[in-house]
């Protein structure tokens, strides 16, 4: 069973899971500490408008006034840095150096100064409230049998002047405790959630939003070429061995078989299985080529201008190894382009350049042809800006009617 990763994790767990971790005792110093933060809030905050209001008709006023911001984005690092008491991956952003020494140039936040002005009149109030109550109950409760021998109690209405009275006392002090390890952590979830609202701008949250993204579309590229590489593998040991077992079956029984009907069927199933048995290897290569994986991308290419009935320049300057995504989505942009020139461009000719400069790959592919190209269309062009998006990339198609057609493929090599 994993354990909580926040407060609010916790009260959504078990009691046990509750009870045996440390969030209640996170919550109770969170819920504790924003009572002096709030009462120093409201005096800073009643002193610095006070004074700047007196003497407003000064210049002193008027900066008393003006460092209003300042005093909220102080209270609001300190805040952020409370956070992480129930909030452990609560994201930072700038010090409070760094935003001390910039503030001036920054846009005024009234996130800040609402948080501060919640701080300094609601919060702190709400949470002595229920922090008198959540541990002045069950700590007097518990403590009856000791406290009775000395004086009456009474708790809630409930008298308590006996030995006998404080036990079941005791015992409802335990229920206790364990609702206001829920009240105090629930209640601080509750609070933590709320100013980091406040307190987290909405870019912040889209650019989390994006880099979870980012790393989602990491997750499923890598899941995609552990799947390939499955498939290749099962193709090269499974299908493509039997079918080579077959061939030599059949290549034995030509051998054995005299002339007549029985041997030109035979000789045409031997025919037919090497047919079957060239695609399937063309079909494993297609999937990942052992020259991408053995030497990388520029001999992968390399390979590709060779084969290609157009005659292709290919002008390659990217030395060395890349991550095996952007190899990939790169080598078969290359496939695709050179396949199209081939059937539909009516091309003479095509050049292939790739470079690798300022830490981003470009590769880009141009010919002579007619042009038109449109991915729109359902080509395989809407595949290969797929292929390359999902590696942070972008696919750039230029081909006007008549001519020439140019992809150009930008991807950043992550460090």
């Amino acid at each position: 069973m994993s354990r909580p990763t926040d407060a609010w994790s916790a009260v959504r767990g078990g009691p046990w899971r509750l009870l045996t971790s440390a969030w209640p005792w996170r919550s109770l110093a969170y819920l504790l500490s924003t009572v002096p933060l709030g009462i120093a809030t409201l005096l800073v905050l009643a002193l610095v408008t006070g004074l700047g209001l007196l003497t407003v008709v000064v210049v002193v006023g008027l900066v008393l006034l003006a460092s209003l911001p300042l005093v909220t984005t102080v209270v609001a690092e300190v805040e952020r840095g409370r956070l992480r008491l129930v909030l452990p991956h609560q994201r930072g952003g700038a010090t409070l150096r760094e935003r001390l020494r910039t503030w001036r140039t920054l846009p005024l936040s009234w996130s800040e100064i609402g948080h501060a002005v919640l701080l300094a009149t609601v919060l702190w109030l709400v949470d002595a409230v229920v922090l008198s109550f959540a541990i002045t109950l069950p700590v007097t409760l518990l403590a009856a049998p000791v406290l009775v021998r000395h004086d009456t109690l009474e708790v809630a209405g409930w008298r308590i002047d006996t030995a006998a009275e404080a036990w079941p006392a005791a015992a409802l002090g335990l229920l206790a405790l364990v609702g206001s390890a829920y009240l105090v952590t629930a209640l601080a979830s509750g609070q933590a959630a709320l100013v980091r609202l406040l307190l987290e701008p909405p870019e912040a949250r889209l650019v989390s939003a994006v880099a979870e993204l980012r790393r989602s579309r990491a997750g499923l590229v890598d899941a995609f070429e552990a799947e390939r590489r499955r498939i290749e593998r099962d193709l090269h040991d499974g299908a493509q061995q039997r079918l080579v077992a077959l061939t030599m079956t059949l290549g034995q029984a030509e051998l054995e078989l005299a002339d007549g009907p029985a041997l030109d069927l035979v000789t045409k199933a031997h025919a037919l299985a090497e047919d079957a048995l060239e695609d399937l290897r063309a079909t494993v290569r297609g999937i990942h080529p052992q020259v991408l994986a053995d030497h990388g991308l520029a001999a992968a290419i390399q390979e590709l201008a060779d084969r290609s009935p157009v005659p292709v320049d290919a002008d390659l300057r990217a030395p060395g190894r890349l991550p095996e995504p952007i190899e990939a989505a790169a080598y078969f942009l290359v496939s695709e382009a050179l396949t199209n020139i081939a059937r539909h461009a009516e091309a003479r000719s095509a050049r292939i350049q790739a470079w690798l400069a300022d830490g981003t790959l470009t590769v880009t592919v141009v010919d002579d042809g007619c042009g038109g190209a449109d991915p729109s269309r359902g080509s395989g062009l809407a595949g290969l800006a797929a292929r390359v998006d999902a590696v942070d990339g972008t696919l750039d198609i230029d081909s006007p009617p008549g001519g020439p057609t140019q992809l150009r493929m930008t991807c950043p090599i992550s460090s």
